[in-house]
């Protein structure tokens, strides 16, 4: 209060109150925001009792970003302070938003080292509406598909539109930007087009229902039904024909096209977990065991070809056919990037990557273009006690090998698939490691981690003794084992088998004797001759064809030989 006690304010008083610069207070006043009730004789403004309650109204609006004309309004009770906060926060949504798309449009030029020519383009990009955003890319694949008669393949594709929510992320206007800028490369347009020719080339004939004649692209069936991507099943209620459609005939077909999409959906999950387990687990595409994997696969594949022209009803070589046929030519990367964009920019999970899975089953059917007629003379006249004594002596002369190994000698190549010498003991400590936990009922599925550790002799060391220890405190060695029955003993013999060629390799990678375990060399050689002389040698296999073993050759050697091995 002043000194004369009219219960008037200085202007410096209501300062001190309420930590307000003087020269704030002023200004405001000056704007009708804090009007002095009076003068002192010499001029100077007072501000009455209420001068500081409305001074901190004033000030908590401000901070808010509220402006001056909009805060003098409520003071003036022009507008409640209600209608002036919905005005200002719509405001500021839209500059927030505004500021969304700025920094987006910065980090996506920095992320692709945008050249600043590219700069107008990309932020009208951004800027553009939903229905010129659908513009952009229903004229690609009008233009992409031009003359390819599948309309099914093409309205799945239009279906598909980018549509970005009233507030996008930045990572959604991110990958709207990269997805007009991909649907403009040739590489993209042509393997659209590729996909759509065969799904025209394997349609029904005219006048039949369409089904699932697309290309089968696991990567491209997670998308929604409304949202259904190429590769997915269309059965399309379009007629073929002149006949009026019937709403009854047309609603069963939309039930079997969903009915159908679900069940695709279904064996494109089984496909992606089953490859990326097999990969996991080290089994080769070519391998036997390789062979239970792509058969449930096929199994599982035939219900949802029905339909299609000349379905295939049973697993034999021609399903094996269609279905690589199908998988390889679905098989491009640029698609499947197109439609991870897509569900980044409309907000829907990413479909999971194809490519680890799709790799594997593709090579896997080329190995085995037929099914396996399971031969179970390959697991005859496997002797636990023998199959035992031959893993413990080559054991013990391969682990003299590991522990010859320097530092220095790790990074040498082998004679095994590009290896270096430590890609190689990684691999061979693995194989223990996979046998173990195999007999422990716990297969194992970390094979692309690092077994080696700092110390590659003690980790092979104990990869033996671990091994060792499952092999005979869990009974393994006379117990059966997976949907064939394989003896345990039979699986101990193919680590057997990979340890001394694995060993033999090492051993010319190192400069030291490749005579390895003589004792156990001859019925190890005869053990691979039976387990694996029907495995595919093609290409990508786990062997090479047959080499030429010199004259007078150790059983190594022509072990080494017979998987592929040059042993001159």
């Amino acid at each position: 209060m002043n000194e004369d006690s009219t219960g008037l304010l200085t202007i410096g008083e209501l300062a001190r109150l309420t930590g307000v610069p003087v020269k704030t207070i002023r200004s405001w006043s000056d704007q009708d925001l804090l009007p002095p009730v009076a003068r002192t004789p010499a001029g100077y403004r007072l501000y009455g009792p209420d001068a500081p309650a409305r001074l901190e109204i004033v000030r908590s609006l401000r901070e808010l970003g509220i402006g001056l004309t909009a805060i003098r309004s409520v003071l003036h009770r022009e507008r409640t302070v209600a209608e002036t906060a919905e005005q200002w926060a719509d405001a500021l949504d839209a500059q927030i938003r505004t500021l969304r798309l700025q920094s987006a449009v910065l980090r996506s030029v920095a992320a692709r080292g945008s050249a600043a020519e590219e700069l107008p383009y990309m932020t009208e990009l951004a800027r553009l509406s939903a229905r010129e955003r659908r513009r952009i890319i229903t004229d690609f694949v009008e233009d992409a598909l031009d003359g390819v008669d599948a309309p099914a393949y093409r309205s799945g594709l239009l279906a598909a539109t980018p549509d970005l929510p009233d507030d996008p992320t930045p990572e959604q206007i991110g990958a709207w930007i990269e997805l007009a800028a991909l649907v403009r490369e040739p590489e993209l347009r042509a393997a659209l087009r590729r996909l759509a020719e065969y799904s025209a080339r394997t349609a029904p004939p005219a006048g039949e229902p369409d089904a699932k004649s697309e290309p089968y692209a696991p990567e491209e069936r997670r998308v929604p039904e409304e949202r259904r991507a190429p590769g997915a099943s269309h059965a399309t209620t379009e007629p073929r024909t002149a006949a009026a459609p019937d709403p009854a005939a047309q609603e069963q077909a939309a039930q079997e096209q969903a009915a159908q999409g679900q069940a695709a959906a279904r064996v494109a999950e089984l496909m992606r977990v089953r490859g990326e387990a097999a990969v996991a687990a080290g089994i080769a595409p070519d391998s036997p065991a390789a062979e239970p994997v792509i058969a449930e696969l096929v199994a599982a594949w035939l219900p949802t070809q029905t339909g299609t022209a000349g379905p295939p009803t049973e697993d034999n070589p021609a399903a094996r056919a269609r279905l690589l046929e199908q998988l390889e030519t679905a098989a491009e990367p640029v698609v499947e990037r197109y439609w991870q964009l897509l569900c980044t920019v409309t907000g829907r999970p990413a479909p999971p990557r194809w490519d680890t899975a799709g790799a594997w089953t593709t090579a896997a059917l080329r190995a085995h273009p037929r099914p396996y007629g399971l031969d179970r003379s390959a697991f005859d006249g496997t002797d636990p006690d023998r199959v035992l004594r031959a893993y413990e002596q080559v054991t013990r002369d391969v682990a003299a090998l590991v522990a010859a190994v320097r530092p220095e000698d790790l990074a040498l190549p082998t004679p095994c698939a590009g290896w270096s010498v430590r890609q190689l003991l990684d691999h061979m400590v693995w194989e223990n490691l996979m046998a173990t936990s195999i007999a422990e009922d716990a297969p194992r599925d970390d094979h692309t981690a690092d077994h080696l550790g700092d110390d590659h002799r003690a980790a092979f060391d104990d990869s033996v003794r671990a091994a060792l220890a499952a092999f005979t405190g869990s009974g393994m060695l006379r117990r059966t084992y997976g949907p064939y029955e394989a003896p345990g003993a039979m699986i101990v013999q193919q680590v057997v088998v990979e340890l001394l060629a694995h060993g033999w390799d090492l051993a010319r990678a190192t400069g030291a004797p490749t005579g390895l375990a003589p004792e156990a060399a001859e019925e190890t050689l005869a053990a691979a001759r039976r387990i694996y002389g029907a495995a595919p040698r093609t290409e990508g296999s786990s062997f090479a064809p047959e080499r030429p073993a010199p004259s007078g050759a150790s059983a190594t050697d022509r072990l080494a030989a017979f998987l592929g091995r040059d042993p001159a």
